[in-house]
């Protein structure tokens, strides 16, 4: 019996929410083929919001575009697996791989030129429906229909086999993505359920997953085609192998239910996994169940838009952010550590899948955002990296450092949550990471702390390097001057400018410079060389903006803003061509040299708001958001990358980004929605353009919380300290002198703060 207290105020809930109108369902604007095509790379398949399991087809890898397990243009499928990457240009994961079979098969991968060469088959685009947290298809080969769904750590499967005394499903631990291979595989069998482990190596050097599988209907045998090893354990049997068979007899339109559950400790902690998050087999429920996991995150942003094709690919964008970073313990806390131990009953969740050389520019922002609650768990996941590896993440991935791509990028990361005014986290040890992590002499550092900055000919993509770390110390100035200490303050400033060094006065770019003070030469801004030049996926094009602490002292290297709003008009009008025998794949995305498609540039529209230039901010934004993003299977223009290609649209649709990061600001950009409602930590914000459209995509006027503003910026207080309203008026002809002033300018490096 409930208090009457309690009573009381469930009939008030009930009443409250009859009275308020009915939402449909966000889920239903989100297109899961966009991203499929091209470079976009994204997963393709069932899961929750930041679930450890990514359940979805796996198909035989064609080139890189495969990394993802699933590409538009490809219908062939080896089985589904319960690990996947996101929009990354990684290959690895793809773990726990299975596939309903009927009759003979061969246990191999397979190749495309011959049907019989593997498990694998073909299946039609018209039977195939995806929408989050469901996947379903049609084995062709087979005449299986396959539904899939999921939970947080567990995989539901749904399988509808014609009748056969041969019908299977097929455990594949030998095949993961495009460049993982197993090194130890085992099954476990106790006759009712089938367990497992795979190790791993690829990218990520150590991967371990730990398997359990239960099945709704008795199991007639299971078979181990490969077996190399058996050894009895307290009564089961632990076969080293790659494949298991398992074997079933089904009548036809009968449904056989799959539930398996991952762990990255153990098998008994993957059957806790499972009874704890799946019990049952309530195939309909637990689909709706993570329909409304996902909708109650989308709910988050309310968009008013007449634009239908602009809906989908919001929501879309904003589905994308939170696949990762992902769950990486156990429904008990357990978890594997970066340094290979594992941590017991932890208490925060941890998290995994840090591309955060992509991530630390928007995405995570945006997370700090829509998800402050997930703050002191991200903090503390990173702090406990910092301990175990001694250093913050660069990109980690199933407990690995990766050291994949440039800088020190787990500082800004870090840096935000803390500028932010997060807590629960230890405040002293994020300080010392953040100190520790940007004075370890490797990647290039020794070099930089030796010389001031990195020596072209001592050390490869030698400029990326440098620019980003840069801004990581920068960073740490930030949290100096937050806590008070002076000295650190000064030398994490003084270290932030090393930039400087790399401007090329005559030619006005960032040139690689050597270690006896001369620019490389020969020296072509358009040219790359894919990981073998003096940038990183990019060119001198994109990266001679790579300043986004230090905008003021860039334009200084310039000579004035008339010579630095002359050389950023040229970016967008310069031809589009890469010059070079290797170019990055990933220079897509081209407007001019400008390269959305990569992450270097993200920042780079925006710093015309610095110049006093605002109106050509928003005439190029408008150009990208309506352009370059589309409802198409190529509609990203470039690898999501864990959501940061989605986050630049989400929060630039909306009419703001984080340029400066180690300050909790944002850049005006320009809306492209008549309404916005944002629900944050502390309130709703409010964001209204009105008379917007493509056409009118300046701002005219501006007003917060009905008062007038002409700043080009905003400060993260502003706009969520509380509930906010920000309008817009809109027009078809840039307004020259809205937020052009001095004052009404974002200050920088050199600035003690920003004017309030």
């Amino acid at each position: 019996m409930k208090p009457k207290h309690l009573l009381s105020l469930s009939v008030l809930l009930i009443s409250a929410a009859c009275s308020q109108p009915e939402q449909k369902p966000l889920t239903q604007y989100v297109d899961m083929y966009i991203g499929t095509g091209g470079h976009g790379h994204v997963f393709m398949g069932a899961n929750v919001p930041f679930g450890a399991v990514q359940l979805g087809p796996t198909s035989i890898p064609q080139s890189w575009d495969w990394v993802s397990g699933y590409h538009i243009s490809d219908t062939t499928v080896i089985g589904f697996s319960h690990t996947h990457l996101n929009g990354t240009g990684i290959g690895d994961l793809f773990d726990v791989t299975v596939m309903p079979v009927v009759g003979g098969v061969t246990y191999a991968r397979g190749t495309e030129d011959d049907p019989q060469s593997g498990l694998w088959s073909y299946f039609s685009r018209k039977n195939e429906k995806a929408r989050p947290g469901y996947y379903a298809t049609r084995l062709d080969r087979y005449g299986v229909d396959v539904e899939l769904t999921a939970t947080k750590r567990v995989g539901l499967h749904k399988y509808t086999f014609p009748a056969s005394q041969e019908a299977a499903v097929v455990f594949d631990l030998e095949n993961g993505g495009c460049w993982d291979k197993g090194t130890e595989t085992a099954f476990v069998s106790d006759g009712l359920r089938l367990s497992g482990y795979r190790y791993s190596t690829g990218w990520a050097k150590d991967q371990r997953v730990y398997f359990t599988a239960e099945f709704s209907k008795p199991v007639k045998n299971i078979s181990y085609p490969d077996a190399s090893e058996t050894v009895p354990e307290e009564g089961d049997v632990t076969v080293k192998g790659r494949y298991a068979r398992v074997e079933f007899d089904t009548t036809d339109g009968e449904p056989l239910y799959m539930k398996v559950a991952i762990s990255p400790v153990s098998i008994e902690n993957a059957k806790l996994n499972m009874q704890a998050e799946l019990p049952g087999w309530d195939f309909e429920a637990t689909a709706a169940a993570a329909d409304k996991a996902w909708n109650a995150e989308l709910q988050k942003v309310r968009v008013e838009t007449a634009d239908e094709a602009a809906r989908r690919i919001f929501y879309t964008a904003l589905y994308h952010t939170m696949v990762a970073p992902s769950e990486f313990c156990d429904v008990n806390g357990d978890y594997r550590g970066a340094d290979g131990e594992i941590y017991r009953a932890a208490p925060f969740v941890n998290y995994t899948t840090f591309s955060l050389w992509d991530t630390y520019r928007a995405a995570q922002p945006l997370m700090t955002i829509l998800h402050p609650e997930k703050m002191p768990d991200i903090a503390n996941t990173m702090l406990h990296i910092y301990t175990q590896q001694g250093k913050l993440p660069v990109w980690h991935l199933a407990g690995n450092e990766t050291d994949c791509m440039v800088g020190n990028p787990g500082i800004p990361a870090m840096a935000d949550i803390v500028l932010k005014g997060y807590g629960g986290f230890d405040k002293e040890l994020a300080y010392e990471a953040l100190k520790k992590s940007a004075m370890l002499g490797e990647r290039g550092m020794d070099l930089r702390m030796k010389y001031g900055y990195i020596p072209c000919d001592l050390f490869n993509e030698a400029v990326a390097y440098d620019m980003e770390y840069a801004l990581a110390d920068w960073a740490v100035a930030q949290v100096a001057a937050q806590r008070g200490d002076t000295a650190d303050y000064d030398y994490f400033l003084d270290r932030s400018k090393s930039y400087r060094h790399f401007f090329d006065p005559e030619t006005r770019f960032m040139r690689g410079l050597d270690s006896k003070g001369g620019f490389r030469t020969p020296f072509n801004p358009f040219a790359s060389t894919h990981r073998e030049d003096d940038y990183c996926e990019g060119n001198a094009w994109q990266y001679t903006w790579l300043v986004p602490h230090d905008v003021e002292g860039l334009i200084g290297c310039f000579g004035g803003k008339e010579a630095f709003v002359e050389k950023l008009d040229s970016l967008f009008t310069v031809s589009s061509e890469i010059h070079g025998d290797n170019p990055a794949p990933d220079i897509t995305g081209l407007i001019g040299q400008y390269a959305q498609g990569n992450e270097p540039g993200h920042h780079t529209l925006y710093m015309y708001n610095y110049a006093g230039e605002p109106w050509k901010a928003q005439r190029r934004i408008a150009d990208v958001l309506y352009t370059l993003y589309d409802v198409s299977p190529e509609g990203i223009c470039g690898n999501d990358d864990t959501g940061q290609m989605s986050a630049w649209y989400v929060m630039s649709s909306m009419g703001f980004y984080p340029v400066t990061h180690g300050r909790a600001v944002y850049f005006v950009g320009t809306p492209i929605f008549p309404e916005v409602k944002l629900r944050h930590g502390r309130g709703v914000l409010t964001v209204r353009a009105n008379g917007v459209s493509r056409e009118n995509r300046y701002i005219q006027s501006a007003s917060l919380n009905g008062r007038p503003f002409t700043k080009n910026w905003l400060s993260h207080e502003e706009l969520f300290g509380g509930d906010a309203t920000l309008t817009f008026e809109m027009g078809a002809r840039p307004n020259r002198d809205w937020g052009s002033s001095p004052g009404d300018l974002p200050q920088s490096m050199c600035d003690e703060a920003f004017a309030e």
